[in-house]
C-alpha cells in the first residue's frame, strides 16, 4: 500500500481508533464500485485492556462491517440496575427482546486490532491508510479543506474527525463547545467474584457516582465513579482495603471480591458543540461528544456516527448519473450533505447527551425524597415491561429506535 502523503482526495479521516477505523471499513463497503479517494490518518492505536460495552446495535454495525466474529467477547444477557441505601430496582433481560444477548464486553485492545487488521483486498484499495501519519491543523478553502499534516498537506472535500476531539488548530471553527466538569473520576479495573458472574451486569448507584460491574472473560471489569478526591483515595488503597471498600459499596450479591487487578483512573468531563459541522468538516464520536460512562453509550454513540455517516457518503454518489454538478451541490464536502447528516444525527446525539447527564444529576441528589423518587421509577420499569422495553431498545439502537 503507498505511503506517501497525496495532493488531494475526496475523504479524509483523521484518527485511527474504533470510530474511525469502523468509518474506514464503513466505507468501503457501502461505496464499494464509487469513484472516492479516501485517505485514512493517524497515529498507529495502541490499545489497552480496558473493558469496551458495545451494545446489540453496535453488534449489527460491525457484522456489516465483517468484523464481529473474530472479536473476543463476553456477552451480556441481563442487566441488574439498583440505587444504594435505597428501595427499588430493575431487571433488564436480552429475553425482554428476544435477541441473544443486550450487548458484549470486549477489551479496548483487542477491539483496536480486529478492526485495525485489513484482510479484505477491497478495503485496502479503496482506503489509502497512511501509518503515523497526524493532522496538525485545517483551514477551510472555498472549494477543499487544507489539511496540514506535518510535511505535506492534502486538499481534501471533506475532512472527518474521528482524532477523539485532540486540541489543535481549527476545531474552534466548530462553534462553542459545551463543557461540564463532573467532579468525578472513573476507577477501572478486573474484579475476581466469589460467586461467577452468569452473564450479567450491574449497575450500583450512589450519591458519588455509579459502580458498574461487567461480565468480563472469567471474572469482572470494574467501572467504578466517585468524586475525584474518594478515587485518588481509593486508587491509591492497597488491594485488601481497596476490595473492601468495594464490597461495601456494591453489597453481597456476588460473594465475596477475592481479587483486584491494576488499576487506572480517568476524570469524566461532558463535552459536546452546539453546532455540529463546519461546511467540509464533521466531527464524529468523541471529537463531537465526550459522555459520562455511565450506561456504556458513547463508543456505541460514536459507531452510529460512523455507519450513518458512510450511508449518505454511499446515498450521495448517484450511480450511474455522471453529473459533476449534481455531486457538486450534494455530494461529501457539500453543505447540503453536512445539512444531511446533522438532521439525521441530532436527535441520538442529542438524545443521549441529555439521558447519561440527566442520569448523573438525578441520582447524585442527596435527599431522601429524591431517593424515594428514584426507587419508585426503578420499580415502575421493573413491574412495567413495555416501559423497561421502550428504554432498553434505546440503549441497544440509540434514540431513534422504533418502539
Amino acid at each position: 500500500m503507498p505511503s506517501a502523503l497525496p495532493q488531494s482526495c475526496d475523504i479524509l479521516i483523521a484518527g485511527k481508533g474504533p470510530v474511525g477505523l469502523a468509518l474506514a471499513h464503513a466505507l468501503s463497503t457501502l461505496a464499494e464500485g464509487s469513484a472516492l479517494k479516501v485517505v485514512h490518518i493517524g497515529d498507529t492505536p495502541r490499545g489497552d485492556d480496558r473493558p469496551i460495552a458495545l451494545s446489540w446495535g453496535s453488534r449489527l454495525i460491525l457484522e456489516r462491517l465483517g468484523r464481529w466474529h473474530e472479536l473476543p467477547l463476553t456477552a451480556i444477557h441481563n442487566i441488574h440496575v439498583s440505587q444504594q441505601q435505597g428501595f427499588g430496582r430493575t431487571l433488564i433481560s436480552a429475553s425482554d427482546h428476544g435477541i441473544a444477548a443486550l450487548g458484549y464486553v470486549v477489551s479496548h485492545r483487542d477491539l483496536l486490532s480486529t478492526l485495525s487488521h485489513l484482510p479484505d483486498t477491497r478495503h485496502a484499495h479503496f482506503v489509502q491508510s497512511l501509518p503515523d501519519v497526524r493532522m496538525t491543523s485545517w483551514t477551510v478553502e472555498p472549494d477543499a479543506v487544507r489539511v496540514e499534516c506535518g510535511d505535506g498537506a492534502v486538499m481534501a472535500q471533506l475532512l472527518v474527525l474521528a482524532d477523539g476531539g485532540a486540541p489543535q488548530a481549527g476545531y474552534s471553527e466548530l462553534g462553542r463547545e459545551t463543557v461540564k466538569a463532573y467532579g468525578q473520576s472513573a476507577i477501572v479495573c478486573e474484579l475476581e467474584t466469589e460467586k461467577p458472574h452468569g452473564n450479567t451486569a450491574w449497575e450500583r448507584f450512589s450519591t458519588n457516582g455509579p459502580l458498574a460491574l461487567l461480565p468480563f472473560r472469567d471474572r469482572h471489569a470494574l467501572v467504578w465513579t466517585s468524586r475525584t478526591a474518594g478515587a485518588e483515595r481509593l486508587l491509591h488503597l492497597d488491594d485488601p482495603n481497596f476490595l473492601a471498600a468495594a464490597q461495601a459499596a456494591f453489597g453481597q450479591r456476588l460473594g465475596q471480591f477475592r481479587h483486584v487487578g491494576p488499576r487506572a483512573a480517568f476524570a469524566l468531563t461532558l463535552k459536546h458543540r452546539h453546532r455540529d459541522v463546519q461546511h467540509r468538516v464533521i466531527p464524529i464520536g468523541n471529537a463531537a461528544q465526550t459522555l459520562h460512562p455511565v450506561a456504556g453509550q458513547g463508543l456505541n454513540l460514536g459507531l452510529r456516527d460512523a455507519w450513518e455517516l458512510a450511508e449518505l457518503v454511499a446515498d450521495a454518489q448517484f450511480p450511474g448519473v455522471p453529473d459533476a454538478t449534481a455531486q457538486a451541490l450534494n455530494g461529501p464536502g457539500s453543505a447540503v450533505f453536512a445539512h444531511r447528516y446533522v438532521r439525521r444525527r441530532q436527535l441520538d446525539r442529542k438524545a443521549l447527551v441529555r439521558m447519561t447527564d440527566g442520569m448523573i444529576s438525578a441520582f447524585g441528589v442527596d435527599l431522601p425524597f429524591a431517593s424515594s423518587a428514584r426507587g419508585a421509577a426503578l420499580a415502575f420499569l421493573d413491574i412495567v415491561p413495555p416501559a423497561r422495553r421502550f428504554l432498553s431498545r434505546r440503549m441497544m439502537f440509540g434514540a431513534r429506535a422504533l418502539p
